[in-house]
């Protein structure tokens, strides 16, 4: 009998991000900022014109109106595929919490803080206690 055994590079992060804002209205608002880009991005990706895994050096024309009406403008073409990403975004009264096994979530971070909050981001893994609760 053989036995296979596979190593890889990749690793689930098991990370948690967690945005707190001066209200909830705040929260709220950058919920729904969120699934936009996301919402947006998913449709550009069917369409081709964003490619996961061949980052571009444009910005597709739907997410360009989008980082526009959302004032987004710190966001590069190169992060938008990460909104394309598999995340789980909740929102409580002012926080918002986003959880992804990716290690590249420079976009949500940046549109966190382009929004006003105030940022944790840790391992679900080394904080399993912390990560619970929430």
């Amino acid at each position: 009998m053989k036995i296979w055994a596979g190593y890889g590079s990749e690793h689930s992060m098991n990370l948690v991000m967690i945005g707190h804002f001066a209200t909830a209205g705040d929260a709220e608002a950058v919920e729904q900022a969120i699934e936009e880009m996301e919402t947006v991005a998913h449709l550009e990706m069917e369409a081709g014109r964003l490619v996961v895994g061949e980052p571009s050096r444009r910005y597709p024309e739907a997410l360009s109106n989008a980082i526009r009406a959302l004032h987004l403008y710190s966001l590069g073409p190169t992060e938008l595929e990460q909104f394309c990403y598999n995340v789980t975004t909740k929102r409580y009264d002012n926080t918002v919490i986003i959880r992804t096994d990716e290690s590249d979530v420079s976009a949500y971070l940046k549109l966190l803080l382009d929004k006003g909050a105030r940022i944790e981001v840790f391992s679900g893994h080394d904080f399993p206690e912390q990560a619970k609760s929430l």
